[in-house]
């Protein structure tokens, strides 16, 4: 039998949903479930349960038993209940608006896209990396300095070269002799004043610039071996009294006078039986500037010297000379016991003295040295039209380890047509220059 509801309730009977039992529905709060407009036997069958009220009814007494008690009874809520305890009823999904769509799609306008920066023509720019502290390689800052220095000396050497006087010294003639051994070199030491300034002469006591023609004061025959070894420096008196070709008997350095550089190397070749290879003319002036430019070179005489036609006045002993002084010690031959004979060898001195100092490790790092020296080389050398720098350069280093210094053995003096002559020990000449062939 069903329970009756509460007559207190104040709401019609089929206000309250029931189950099938006729008992009222409850929430679950405990309080009575109003009936749905569609809760009428025409909406659901007769004894069916909705889903969410089987809970209620299975679940809802005390002991969890079917059909149980509920554990708190509500009292049945009246029609004036607020509309939060209502059930309201299902609504139907939510429908997008209805949008008509175009017809014809090749008329839409593409959506805009927003516009993208120009980028550059060419490649891409590259990613600059972190700059890094690069570490100093001495391998590499030493190949940097030899490339350097290589590029300087080898531009020095062609301007020195381009800028060599030069002169048509070695020609060929009937009866030459041939090639002999080693490398010879005919050094001659000129008088002549052409091209000296009035300046010049005075400072080296050149006398009269006006004088013309030249003569040899230095004649020297070097001779640097093939496989290396010590160079020979053979000195010529220049009073030596030889067969010149043309010219009869006379001085060797009237040779010079007679038909220049060639008739010279004819002189001296039909002499020595040595053949020359190469040629180097110096000029009066060009001792001095030599001298000036390596800062000087020191020389020792054996005893003081006072010789006012060569502008020199110098006590004995090693001293430090300058231009004008080296060049009167090489040109005096008054003063002394042995006249020209003394003076071949003084010349030796000197020659020697100026190779050492021009190879000296303190003359080749200096600018200050070595640009005025190339220019004095320059200007005061003269050289035969095959002769070129690095020739030049071959004998200097052979010169800078020393050389054998000889003179041509003398036998005697004379008085001749030409004057006074120096006469050769012709057996120990020969004996020299045949150990030079």
């Amino acid at each position: 039998m069903s329970p009756t509801p509460p007559e207190n309730s104040g709401r019609p009977r089929d206000s309250v949903a029931r189950d099938r039992n006729g008992r009222p529905i409850l929430d679950r709060y405990g309080r009575p479930v109003p009936r749905r407009p569609s809760d009428g036997p025409s909406a659901r069958p007769s004894g069916a349960v909705p889903p969410e009220d089987a809970t209620r009814v299975y679940g809802g007494g005390r002991g969890g038993e079917r059909g149980a008690e509920p554990r708190h009874r509500a009292e049945p809520r009246n029609q004036g209940e607020p509309p939060q305890y209502r059930r309201q009823p299902e609504q139907p999904p939510r429908q997008a608006p209805y949008q008509p769509v175009q017809q014809h799609q090749q008329y839409r306008q593409p959506p805009q896209q927003p516009e993208q920066p120009q980028q550059p023509s060419g490649p891409p720019p590259r990613s600059r990396r972190p700059r890094t502290r690069r570490r100093i390689r001495p391998l590499r800052v030493l190949g940097v300095l030899l490339l350097v220095v290589l590029l300087v000396v080898g531009g020095t050497a062609w301007w020195v070269d381009s800028n060599l006087n030069r002169v048509d010294a070695l020609a060929g003639y009937d009866g030459r002799i041939g090639n002999t051994s080693g490398t010879n070199w005919l050094l001659v030491g000129s008088d002549s004043r052409d091209g000296m300034s009035a300046e010049d002469g005075e400072r080296y006591a050149a006398g009269d610039l006006s004088e013309g023609g030249a003569r040899t004061d230095t004649i020297i025959v070097v001779h640097v071996p093939t496989f290396g070894g010590k160079p020979t420096m053979v000195s010529i008196p220049r009073d030596s009294y030889v067969s010149i070709p043309g010219y009869g008997e006379g001085k060797i350095n009237s040779a010079f006078a007679f038909g220049g550089p060639q008739l010279l190397q004819q002189t001296v070749e039909g002499a020595t039986g040595l053949r020359m290879d190469h040629y180097m003319e110096i000029g009066f002036g060009g001792f001095g500037k030599i001298v000036d430019a390596v800062g000087g070179v020191e020389l020792c005489p054996d005893e003081p010297i006072d010789d006012p036609m060569a502008g020199l006045n110098i006590e004995a002993g090693c001293q430090e000379m300058d231009g004008p002084t080296a060049l009167g010690y090489v040109r005096t031959r008054y003063t002394s016991a042995n006249g020209d004979l003394d003076r071949v060898e003084r010349q030796r001195e000197f020659l020697g003295a100026v190779v050492s100092k021009v190879g000296s490790l303190g003359t080749l790092v200096n600018p200050f040295r070595v640009f005025p020296l190339v220019n004095a080389f320059s200007d005061a050398l003269t050289v035969d039209e095959g002769d070129h720098v690095w020739h030049l350069a071959r004998l200097a280093l052979g010169m800078v380890r020393g050389a054998d210094q000889q003179t041509v053995p003398v036998g005697g003096f004379a008085d001749t047509d030409a004057g006074s002559v120096v006469l050769w020990d012709d057996a120990a000449a020969e004996d020299l220059f045949s150990g030079l062939r």
